[in-house]
């Protein structure tokens, strides 16, 4: 059976779950036609979504047609919860969009047919509503062409009748009319597969009038999509069942998903890999469990825990960003007796769960602030707190969401070299055309920088949001290449790139002309012809771009796009002088440079070198200790040339001044760095302290951050075993299989990397479950295992522990829990991922390599020159010449 997915979209009120519901009965899956003023429609399952009669979360249906078995995802129609029906486009088939035909073509319904053809996905078109008085089908069909597009053609007629309009649309179907005089339906399907044909059919949802003809036209003209053999998903919502448990939606592209297959992925700069316990194949509120799902299908899969929503598994890549977001923001009223990370943890569930949600946690101030679409989702927000979590909340006045953007080239430069560390990155920082996002990409040759060292430098910069130095916003519409690089042999970590890449930027914008961006809505107004001119002020005094009014009978038009800062509260003010007969309809219409940029960031008072969580100065070695360079001074100082000007244009070898020299410096060995020599001497030789402090430049004579000394002590690595087991792939394996055999891979390998690093190594497990346990510590080879005690975690081991030695010594600690990485730096350890402590046990790994083969070449070629020395030696000592009969000769 052929499987086709079809998203039914609307603006609000075109009666799209009254067409869904009709399509379900039409087909045989409903017994009874539910209705959303009655409450009982099949697909509003939510209880909110009864009582307001809005659909508020995409749902799916499933039936079938003859050889086709239809998923039908009903999507949400208010423009607040638009983000949500633009992740659910990107695994639709085709797409059934639905226009009143009352109100005709409305702002929102615009905004739906742009993100349509943005992921291009075929589109039938329903005018609904026809049985109302005044509507004009003529008129209707006009308006479809002139404001969508001229190839709208009316299916609503016999085929006889629109065959030759439907030829007008496609070069290959004309020629196909004129020489048989009808059309196939393959030739139809194509033209509909190519969005160069949108079929449109009148009717009226509600009493079945047209419904079993948009049925059918679906099922003859759907294009059929083609599926590869290799497995791929595409995860478009993340939901929970009535018990809690965790759900994945997601569309089958390729192959098949089976219980129990493995699944991976990555979030946050983190891999991760699981096991799909339940497939469910969801119509409305109920589901049938799956043994498997073959391409095609769309089902929700539990046991899965890292996903979002956009993201691609398998051969499947990940969604673009989102071109709809929000733009208000609004801090989170807590009641007195709530515990702030408790709602905190509340909010990041539901932020999970719903795509145009945005939670900001500002941890200086312990507020949270949430980013939302506009004032009727913040009602549903309070709703579902209160629903789920028995919260009660308020919000406090709503503010704009700006971005920030560059309107030049520029050049960014990071260096990190605190004593033993060590990373430079250069960027090149370019301004794109709006809406555009941030996208990353590498010029840097890989012998100046390896390439895990540029992979890990980009993974970090597309995993932060960069604010900007107007106002601290999140930074858009640019692009950041990695010009060039350098790491240490010894002394470079996976952190320390993530510091010289993030201050790169910040570098670099701090340089930069910048751009403040404010959000605009595209607007539809509908006023009595009385107020015309009232509305007219109004929308000229916003400062919008407005298009000439158009006349609906005893009402004006009137169509364009202006601030969300002007419009936001506007439809208030439209229902209060129009008497209610006014409507006005926004949805998101993007990012436009803001007029005024001085006056915001005057009220603002954001002071960009104040922000201590995003520095733009680096720290660079001297005299033993790391110091802080003012981001101004920081090209001169730095140790590679990238063959860019801080303009961002190239220039030329022979005048990129002191850099290249200072570059060539550094690449010499440690020996010939008196600097980096002295470093060594007193960490491993047999100076025991510094009895000189070499003074600072005069331009950096009051650094706002100095480097403490180091600890005299050993350095100790602690490493959360069970953490880094489930984190690495080869040893998740492996522990599938046998976790002892799981925990001897770990020792063996910390065991290699404490006899390389020279450091002190111990790997911490969980024993906490085991009744009467007490705390355990082994010796493995050279290194330490500690098995906790009854009721203590490892994380609560290591936090005890790193407070006891990061006294005197200097202490490090694998893990990817969030929450313990937060103690522990609180601790003044410093913490790494299990992931980038995987990229530096690759790096030790291959020194280790690169040593044994050294030695093992050494040891075969001493013998044979100690054997060739003897043998000459024989030969003077008896009178012959050096060379004769000897193998090989001279």
């Amino acid at each position: 059976m052929k499987k086709l997915v079809v998203g039914i979209l609307a603006h609000v009120d075109a009666g799209k779950t009254t067409l869904t519901e009709g399509l379900l009965y039409a087909g045989g899956a409903l017994r009874r036609l539910g209705r959303v003023d009655h409450g009982d429609a099949f697909l509003d399952t939510f209880a909110l979504e009864r009582e307001r009669g809005v659909t508020i979360f995409s749902k799916q249906a499933v039936l079938n047609r003859g050889e086709r078995e239809l998923t039908l995802l009903d999507t949400p129609g208010h423009a607040d919860f638009s983000a949500e029906t633009e992740r659910t486009l990107q695994v639709m088939d085709c797409a059934v969009l639905v226009i009143s035909g009352a109100d005709g073509v409305q702002g929102h319904t615009l905004t739906l047919w742009r993100l349509l053809r943005r992921y291009g996905v075929p589109t039938f078109l329903f005018v609904n509503k026809m049985d109302q008085p005044g509507t004009d089908r003529a008129a209707l069909l006009a308006e479809l062409k002139g404001r969508l597009d001229g190839c709208c053609v009316d299916f609503s007629r016999p085929s006889s009748e629109r065959e030759e309009e439907t030829a007008l649309c496609g070069e290959a179907a004309m020629e196909e009319y004129l020489a048989s005089g009808t059309l196939r339906d393959e030739t139809v399907a194509e033209l509909v597969g190519e969005e160069k044909l949108f079929p449109c059919l009148f009717g009226a949802a509600l009493r079945l009038d047209g419904v079993e003809e948009l049925l059918d036209c679906m099922t003859r003209f759907a294009p059929v999509p083609v599926y590869g053999e290799e497995f791929g998903a595409k995860v478009y919502k993340i939901s929970r069942d009535a018990q809690g448990a965790r759900l994945t939606h997601l569309k089958v592209t390729g192959g098949t998903l089976r219980v129990k297959d493995l699944l991976s992925g990555s979030r946050d700069g983190e891999d991760w890999q699981e096991k799909a316990d339940q497939l469910r194949i969801y119509s409305g509120a109920k589901f049938r469990p799956a043994d498997a799902a073959e391409a095609g299908t769309v089902c929700a899969v539990a046991g899965l825990s890292h996903t979002f929503s956009g993201q691609g598994l398998g051969v499947e890549s990940a969604s673009a960003p989102p071109l709809l977001e929000p733009a208000l923001t609004c801090q989170v009223l807590l009641p007195d007796d709530c515990d702030v990370h408790t709602a905190l943890g509340q909010l990041r569930r539901l932020e999970d769960e719903d795509p145009q949600l945005r939670v900001v946690w500002q941890e200086r101030t312990g507020r949270i602030n949430v980013q939302l679409m506009g004032l009727f989702q913040q009602e549903i927000l309070q709703r579902l707190l209160k629903d789920r979590f028995d919260l009660d909340v308020t919000f406090g006045p709503g503010a704009i969401v700006y971005r920030e953007t560059i309107a030049a080239p520029v050049v960014g430069i990071g260096h990190f070299e605190p004593l033993r560390h060590y990373a430079e990155v250069h960027l090149l920082l370019e301004p794109l055309e709006r809406g555009a996002g941030l996208r990353f990409a590498t010029v840097c040759p890989e012998d100046m920088l390896a390439f895990p060292w540029q992979r890990l430098a980009l993974s970090q910069l597309a995993w932060k949001k960069h604010p900007g130095v107007l106002i601290g916003a999140p930074v858009t519409d640019m692009k950041i290449t990695l010009l060039a690089g350098r790491a240490h042999e010894k002394h470079t970590e996976g952190g320390d790139f993530r510091q010289a890449a993030w201050r790169a930027v910040r570098q670099g914008l701090m340089g930069a002309k910048s751009v403040l961006l404010e959000p605009w809505y595209e607007f539809s107004l509908s006023v009595p012809q009385a107020q015309t001119g009232r509305a007219m002020a109004d929308l000229q005094r916003m400062g919008g771009e407005l298009v000439p009014p158009e006349t609906q009978g005893e009402h004006a038009l009137f169509t364009g796009a202006a601030p969300v800062s002007a419009l936001r509260d506007y439809g208030a003010e439209v229902a209060a002088y129009t008497k209610g007969q006014g409507r006005l309809s926004c949805a998101p219409g993007g990012y436009r440079p803001c007029p005024k940029q001085e006056q915001i960031v005057e009220e603002t008072g954001y002071d960009p070198e104040r922000d201590l969580d995003n520095p733009a100065d680096s720290i660079f070695c001297e005299g033993g200790a790391g110091h802080v360079v003012k981001w101004r001074n920081v090209p001169a100082r730095a140790h590679v040339d990238s063959g860019f000007s801080p303009d961002g244009t190239p220039v030329k070898k022979s005048d990129s001044g002191p850099s290249s020299a200072r570059s060539a410096a550094y690449a010499g060995t440690m020996e010939q760095d008196k600097e980096l020599r002295a470093i060594f001497e007193r960490t491993y030789g047999p100076v025991k302290r510094r009895t000189f402090q070499k003074p600072l430049p005069a331009a950096d004579a009051a650094p706002a951050y100095r480097a403490s000394p180091p600890p005299a002590g050993p350095e100790y690595l602690l490493v959360d075993g069970y953490n880094v087991i489930f984190a690495w792939d080869e040893l998740k394996v492996a522990a599938g299989q046998n976790l002892d055999a799981a925990r001897r891979m770990l020792c063996d390998l910390m065991s290699d990397y404490q006899g390389f690093r020279k450091c002190r190594v111990i790997v911490v497990f969980d024993a906490y479950k085991v009744k009467g346990g007490l705390e355990t510590v082994e010796k493995y080879h050279n290194i330490h295992l500690v098995y906790t005690k009854e009721a203590e975690t490892a994380d609560a081991y290591i936090e005890r522990t790193t407070y006891q030695l990061g006294r005197e010594h200097r202490v490090r600690v694998v893990s990817s829990d969030a929450a313990e990485q937060i103690i522990i730096l609180g601790h003044g350890a410093l913490r790494v991922s299990a992931a980038a402590f995987r990229e530096e046990m690759v790096q030790t790994r291959g020194e280790i390599n690169a040593v044994l083969q050294k030695n093992n070449l050494a040891g075969k070629v001493r013998p044979m020159r100690e054997a060739l020395t003897k043998a000459l030696e024989r030969r003077e000592q008896a009178g012959e010449e050096s060379g004769d009969n000897f193998p090989g000769g001279r």
